[in-house]
């Protein structure tokens, strides 16, 4: 895929950055002294956690230059890495890992995961949240489309994985740490109709879809993606459309 667009995920940038103030809130920790930001994008995630811990020191990292370039020009007095988190190797001077809506990329997360917690010192928190909306009306409309029109040959391979069920990351994870907690949150985001549902997914889910097509292809991709999900989330009273949009948490501490 190409770089990500900091100024596309920022449209709507209060309401993706509520679960990562849910995220932080959640973390059982007083005073830490160190905290990894995982994937930390354009550094709304970074800037929640300094809130949530400010005598901490903070380490941001991400794949991605475009949005590194855009968290540090945010918080130039935080230190910001590139990396892979798939190959990434964690430091031991780390007392919380924490990792706002990343792991869904990265197939075959849990080993990443169990190796980040290996990484911590007793009492510290691994604290990570997903997005689990692969079989929401907004992703199997992202399917339908993709697979009824002149690209379906090109966008065969492009549907996001279905995360585990959450006993295997409870499995995974329980092992290692005397602490898991794993949840789900439905919200419920008011958004201006179709137009606004399919631009938030513009700077996210729907990068595998528009990347591999020509500009002229990624327009009329997206009219159709866009009368599908006017079905699939239609007006209420106030002329908002309501976006379901569940999400997977998972707190363990060592």
């Amino acid at each position: 895929m190409a770089d990500w667009s900091a100024s596309q995920y920022l449209k709507f940038e209060d309401q993706r950055t509520r679960p990562a103030r849910d995220l932080a809130a959640q973390i059982p920790l007083d005073a830490p002294r160190k905290v990894y930001d995982l994937g930390c994008g354009p550094g709304n995630s970074t800037e929640t956690l300094m809130e949530r811990f400010p005598k901490a020191e903070f380490v941001g990292v991400d794949s991605s230059p475009t949005m590194l370039n855009q968290a540090r020009k945010r918080l130039p007095q935080v230190e910001f890495i590139e990396a892979d988190l798939a190959r990434w190797t964690p430091p031991t001077d780390a007392d919380v890992f924490y990792s706002n809506a990343t792991f869904q990329w990265i197939p075959d997360h849990i080993p990443v995961l169990q190796r980040l917690l290996k990484a911590l010192p007793e009492g510290g928190a691994l604290a990570v949240q997903m997005p689990d909306n692969v079989n929401e009306p907004s992703h199997v409309s992202m399917r339908e489309t993709a697979a009824d029109g002149p690209w379906a040959s090109v966008l065969k391979d492009t549907p996001r994985e279905l995360l585990p069920p959450v006993g295997v990351y409870y499995d995974a994870l329980r092992p290692l740490c005397r602490y898991v907690d794993v949840w789900h949150t439905h919200y419920q985001h008011p958004l201006d109709g179709a137009e606004a549902i399919a631009d938030w997914f513009k700077g996210t889910a729907l990068r595998p879809f528009l990347d591999p097509l020509p500009e002229a292809q990624r327009a009329d991709f997206l009219a159709a993606y866009t009368a599908r999900l006017t079905k699939a989330y239609p007006a209420r009273c106030d002329g908002k459309s309501l976006l379901r949009f569940p999400r997977l948490f998972l707190m363990a501490v060592r």
